[in-house]
């Protein structure tokens, strides 16, 4: 008997569950999207008269709208006059930070400026099109509030990976090098030796971390080291990994020389950051090891046509640009997979969309790997692409309108009229 009776609430139980799935299903408005055309970025198949069909923050199908009628509690968006494709995705952003570089401005930023900043760039990076993004290096936690509160609802934003304060050696590009050595002032990530990097990577994770960004060599935009230089040792990057990995974390590796990126990726991280030295050596182990590389190249046209850099920053600059571009079309004609990152900050946010231009226009890239670089290969990246990266049933409804075919001109990708992330309308200039 009281079996049975166990057997009959479980079964008055999932009826309740059908009853209430069969209430929420009639009661959740769907929002069909009437798309001129469709863009499959996998295929490049662009599917005239397509309807993509919402519900809730996901898709749930796309047909034909001759076979996809309006039914009651419907809403309808009209684009039939565009090409509807997935989200964008920037893998290499910092939307707390802001494009100047007065070393006074940098020395008196605050954590609230910081986070006042972020909400701003990420209203305006959405609003660019892209519909998520990696943050790789904020002071303070600031970056985790950020994607926090965008999670909430509470501001709007692309969805976000983020990574915290990223690691680096004492004197390195991610320590803090603008004051005399009597004020005693590290970067919030500085850690020399492995048992202290073991202990960073463990402490941005404990504070929310989504992803471990580390200094393989020096940088650009910092005084006193050099872009060629390695700054990690192969042991301390190696003692990363293993901490980061075990414990659900990618790793994005800042490295400019040739030395630090055929030390990171030997040492196993998901993702070379810039690339500028990247040689034959390099090249071989990354398509080994499946290494992306993240070209953040845009940067250097904004930079040499706009950017006013203090003189011990402007001739690093000067010195990476005279190498990169062609460094980076090598990587990218032997097979080295490339996401798009474009180091937002360093020039203003919401122009992320220039740099499939330069994939495209100056590497040589189809328009259809191009984009692919920013949607299922930034997915496959951040470990995302049951989530973002292409439109399919199942996966957060982010999408943006395109008003022109950008198999034909990647350059309407910097004009982006309509996005919509998780279901939620963000921008909409298509019927003015």
């Amino acid at each position: 008997m009281r079996y049975a009776n166990h057997v009959k609430h479980y079964l008055l139980l999932i009826l309740l569950q059908i009853a209430v799935s069969s209430v929420f299903a009639q009661t959740t408005p769907r929002t069909l999207l009437r798309a001129g055309h469709v863009l499959d970025v996998k295929t490049g198949a662009e599917p005239a008269a397509q309807t993509i069909i919402v519900t809730g923050d996901r898709i749930t199908a796309i047909a034909p709208t001759a076979s996809t009628p309006k039914q009651p509690g419907d809403i309808e968006i009209d684009l039939t006059k565009y090409t509807v494709m997935p989200g964008l995705i920037d893998v290499h952003t910092h939307l707390t930070m802001a494009p100047n570089f007065d070393p006074y401005y940098e020395l008196s930023m605050t954590p609230a400026k910081e986070a006042i900043i972020g909400v701003e760039n990420a209203k305006v990076t959405l609003e660019a099109g892209f519909t998520t993004v990696r943050n790789v290096g904020a002071n303070d936690f600031t970056d985790v509030a950020l994607r926090d509160e965008i999670n909430a609802g509470h501001i709007p934003g692309p969805h976000m990976q983020v990574s915290g304060p990223a690691l680096g050696i004492t004197g390195g590009h991610m320590d803090e090098n603008l004051l005399p050595y009597e004020y005693h002032v590290h970067g919030q990530g500085v850690a020399d030796g492995i048992p202290a990097v073991q202990h960073q990577v463990r402490e941005n994770i404990k504070y929310g971390a989504d992803l471990i960004k580390i200094g393989a060599t020096g940088g650009v935009l910092s005084k006193g080291d050099d872009p060629q230089a390695s700054q990690y040792t192969l042991e301390e990057m190696q003692a990363i990994v293993a901490d980061a990995h075990r414990l659900g974390r990618k790793v994005a590796a800042h490295a400019h020389g040739a030395q630090g990126i055929l030390f990171a990726t030997e040492a196993g991280v998901d993702s070379i950051e810039h690339g500028s030295y990247i040689n034959d050596e390099d090249i071989a182990l990354m398509k080994k090891k499946g290494t992306y590389l993240v070209p953040t190249a845009y940067l250097i046209d904004w930079a040499q046509q706009y950017a006013n850099l203090p003189p011990f920053y402007a001739q690093k600059m000067k010195d990476v640009s005279a190498v990169e571009k062609q460094n980076i079309a090598k990587a990218i004609k032997a097979g080295v997979k490339i996401a798009l990152g474009t180091d937002a900050a360093v020039y203003p946010h919401g122009l992320n969309a220039h740099e499939v231009d330069v994939y495209v226009n100056q590497f040589g890239m189809s328009p259809l790997q191009g984009i692919q670089t920013g949607t299922t290969n930034a997915a496959d990246l951040m470990g995302w692409t049951d989530r973002v990266g292409t439109l399919e049933p199942g996966k957060w409804a982010d999408l943006i309108a395109i008003d022109g075919d950008p198999l034909k001109d990647v350059k309407l990708l910097q004009h982006v009229p309509f996005v919509m992330k998780s279901g939620v309308v963000y921008k909409d200039e298509t019927h003015k």
